[in-house]
């Protein structure tokens, strides 16, 4: 695995079909969020369906603390992967990561795929930084889960999952060379634009809105919303459950103690009390481990799933950037083009037949005014407008070919969402029922043990 250069990746080409090979379809169901591409019998693809090429399971574990008592201590922690993609060099590669290295991954995954959902990296946790927390344990494990969710999501991505840099990430013995080189050579340089650019597009983009909607995406966007009020729903039902849970944690903690207290006044019946003060406690730590370990984690994983669908947003918020900025190029093409026709009108002696109302009509004034009405300065007029025309139309053509291509990436993420959505969701709620069923029996089975105890205490009156 670590016998080739580090700085030779092949790229991979994304439409190109799958290579024919064997696979285990017991290991391929292993694989959350998968789905064969070779299932095709009852299944046919459709031309926006995604197509994946094998599977990739990952999983973070082992944080631990490198560099300690000095001041560049720093987490790392153990990535590993098991595989069937001919890209990778071995089926089980491994590296050691820090966060660091993470958000390299996801900020040139969102560079080089910008059509795809990238999922969100957790926040940083500022305070934990600052009061020097960020090496608990606590804090360590409630990061690797956040990590390994965050790269669990990529590796059920078709695209992601084949992309170079993620090979580089889970393999790589020279990880910070690859840095470097890619940072050097990106798969796709694009020129960065001025500040007067991005100036005029923000101030463009923020009151602009697409004329021509696509009732496709409008419903994607509905269904995103009604997802997104869902989970906020959930989460904020659940805080206020996992809030009453506390209270009556409290509760029968103090009822037990009551009931210990009472024992000792009633001294006939002082050990059947004690067993029963016993059984609180019991259900009072059972209540507690139910929290710790079922609710907060599904709290977790909601908020977690709630910045992924908000990542999915982002990307549907680009789609209609793409095709803003084709209606944008189009209008200002048939100004453009209207000027010119004007100009010409004016020069064959039909300054009437322009129509183009007051503006030209001012447009002219001032032009006689500053004495620029000639012939002369007008057919240069328009061999300056016929080269923008010219310029124009390519762009025209360019935004339109960028617009359908993204929508048709975007109509293919939105597939590949709802697979990790519904794969994501069906974990979360297993592990909350297991949670739940957990409790309930301990919680029988201690009451199950008291009831006769207690059904055998005999008062005299």
């Amino acid at each position: 695995m670590h016998g080739e250069e580090e700085d030779v990746f092949d790229s991979v080409t994304w439409e190109s079909a799958s290579a024919p090979y064997d696979v285990d379809h017991t290991a391929m169901q292993a694989g959350p969020g998968f789905k064969q591409s070779t299932a095709g019998a009852e299944e046919p693809h459709g031309p926006h369906d995604p197509k994946w090429e094998g599977y990739l399971i990952t999983i973070v574990k082992d944080p631990v603390k490198e560099l300690p008592e000095t001041k560049d201590a720093y987490v790392s922690y153990l990535v590993a992967a098991k595989t069937n993609l001919p890209i990778f060099s071995s089926q089980t590669p491994s590296a050691r990561r820090r966060f660091q290295d993470f958000v390299f991954l996801r900020d040139h995954l969102v560079k080089d795929f910008p059509a795809c959902v990238v999922p969100v990296l957790p926040d940083k946790h500022r305070l934990e930084y600052i009061t020097g927390d960020r090496f608990s344990p606590e804090f360590m494990e409630r990061r690797r889960l956040e990590l390994h969710r965050f790269l669990q999501r990529i590796a059920r991505h078709p695209m992601l999952q084949r992309s170079t840099l993620l090979r580089a990430f889970l393999e790589s013995t020279e990880w910070h060379v690859y840095m470097h080189q890619h940072l050097a050579h990106p798969p796709g340089p694009e020129p960065a634009p001025g500040l007067i650019d991005n100036i005029s597009d923000t101030l463009l983009n923020a009151f602009a809105r697409v004329r021509k909607p696509d009732e496709r995406f409008l419903e994607m966007r509905e269904s995103v919303d009604k997802f997104e009020d869902g989970l906020v729903l959930s989460e904020r039902l659940w805080n206020r459950i996992r809030g009453r849970t506390n209270d009556l944690m409290t509760d029968y903690h103090d009822l037990a103690v009551a009931v210990q207290g009472l024992g000792f006044l009633e001294s006939g019946i002082t050990d059947p009390l004690n067993h029963f003060s016993n059984t609180l406690l019991e259900f009072s730590a059972l209540l507690r481990h139910k929290t710790q370990t079922s609710t907060d984690p599904f709290l977790v994983h909601l908020h977690s799933l709630l910045t992924y669908s908000h990542a999915n947003r982002a990307v549907l918020k680009l789609r209609d950037q793409k095709q803003l900025d084709f209606e944008e190029l189009s209008d200002y093409l048939s100004g453009v083009t209207l000027e010119r026709d004007r100009l010409s009108a004016i020069i064959s002696g039909h300054a009437g037949s322009s129509g183009l109302g007051l503006s030209a009509y001012l447009k002219d004034k001032v032009d006689a005014i500053r004495g620029a009405d000639d012939d002369r300065s007008r057919v240069e007029k328009m061999r300056k407008l016929d080269i923008k025309i010219k310029e124009l139309q390519d762009a025209v053509t360019t935004a339109h070919e960028t617009s359908d291509a993204f929508s048709d990436e975007t109509l293919r993420e939105q597939k590949i969402f709802q697979h990790t959505k519904e794969a994501e969701m069906k974990e979360m709620l297993s592990n909350l029922a297991d949670g739940e069923i957990e409790f309930y029996q301990s919680a029988i089975d201690e009451w199950d043990r008291i009831i006769p105890i207690i059904q055998r205490i005999r008062v005299d009156v």
